[in-house]
């Protein structure tokens, strides 16, 4: 017998199953299939915000495991955030021990950037900036960056002054040095694509020398160690940590690139006593789930895992942070809403790894610590 709290009772049912079935249409899903927890491919998309609702699971969605063995390096309870955004371009994250907090470049604003451990406050802490890119800090504290508009490495001095480490070859001018990198031995060693001799990132000038990468030992003595025949376009640059081998990121084309540039890989060299590099070899493709991901910075972790950002266009949820074993195995990914161009390891364990992209500034702990100074 139909009475009519039975009738109301189906009613209500049937129409939070229509409910229901109207949110699931709008966000994409299929009934009676697996539902997936929200990620950077929601729809709507999620709110990386600090302010935004938490995760509801354990780990992050966005840490993606393709193999076990990442499991060692995450930390379950950590969830990705956003700390700032209103950049035009980030990149090149660094950590100061001695300071407290990250530095990261904003190049088309001409300008780097401070965010403070203590407070969380963001304030622009060079402006201008000759257009830097990529930032790290020596052995001795010291922050070293490569500058874009003027062609050169420079090296921020604890009185604060400024040395200028590097800005010709052979009597040539540098393209547009990148991203550097400080060896135990107190060298530094940096990569020299074009893509500084843009408008956009710098000033539009005629390239003097092929891209290249390049060694400063302590004397100033500036050393050729990587030609562009053997990485075309050189980008990322990272040690291992017993600072036995190095890694090269290869980009695309850039200004004045005669040839085909680079094709989006990874390279890996043996690092010798006397300051060169042999036995170059691929690292990664960067070929992920059949799609062509495009690195970009890098840094490894105590364990000798490689961390890289992802840049994949339009093919929303590859762009973020690849992690690889040191035998070239992809491991994991972290999945960011923008394109990542430059990561780091900071905070006071060197355990939170923090991620330049595009416009904004992302973070993330894990149970792991970077190598190196920054």
């Amino acid at each position: 017998m139909l009475t009519r709290r039975r009738f109301v009772e189906a009613l209500g049912t049937g129409a939070a199953g229509a409910l229901l079935a109207r949110d699931a249409r709008a966000q994409g899903v299929t009934q009676g299939a697996p539902q997936a927890p929200p990620s950077t491919v929601s729809v709507p998309p999620r709110d990386f915000g600090p302010n935004a609702a938490p995760t509801t699971y354990f780990t992050d969605p966005d840490i993606v495991t393709v193999d076990p063995g990442f499991g060692a390096y995450i930390q379950a309870n950590s969830a990705i955030t956003r700390l700032w955004t209103g950049a035009l371009w980030a990149e090149g994250p660094a950590w100061s021990g001695q300071g407290r907090y990250l530095v990261w470049s904003d190049i088309p604003n001409n300008r780097q950037l401070r965010w403070t451990e203590d407070d969380g406050r963001v304030t622009v802490f060079r402006q201008p900036s000759n257009n830097s890119n990529g930032n790290t800090f020596d052995f001795e504290g010291r922050q070293l960056s490569c500058e874009h508009l003027t062609r050169r490495v420079v090296r921020y001095e604890h009185d604060g002054t400024t040395t200028v480490i590097a800005d010709s070859y052979n009597g040539k001018k540098l393209n547009s040095p990148n991203d550097i990198a400080a060896h135990r031995d107190g060298s530094y060693w940096f990569t020299d694509p074009p893509y500084g001799r843009s408008l956009y990132e710098g000033r539009p000038e005629p390239r003097e020398l092929p891209t290249s990468v390049y060694r400063v030992d302590t004397s100033g003595k500036v050393s050729l160690v990587v030609t562009e025949q053997q990485v075309p376009d050189p980008n990322g640059i990272t040690f291992s940590p017993d600072y036995s081998k190095v890694y090269i990121v290869s980009t695309g084309k850039g200004p004045g690139d005669t040839g085909p540039g680079g094709n989006g890989d990874l390279f890996v060299f043996d690092v010798s006593r006397d300051g060169t590099a042999s036995n170059g070899r691929r690292f990664a493709d960067f070929r992920i789930d059949g799609i062509k991901c495009s690195p970009d910075g890098v840094r490894c972790d105590v364990d000798g895992n490689v961390w890289c950002s992802s840049n994949a266009g339009r093919a929303v949820g590859y762009s973020g942070v690849t992690v690889w074993t040191p035998q070239g195995k992809l491991i994991g990914r972290i999945r960011l809403p923008e394109v990542c161009a430059n990561l780091c390891f900071g905070g006071p364990k060197r355990n939170r790894l923090f991620m330049a992209a595009s416009q904004s500034l992302y973070a993330v702990y894990v149970n792991t610590q970077g190598a190196g100074p920054a």
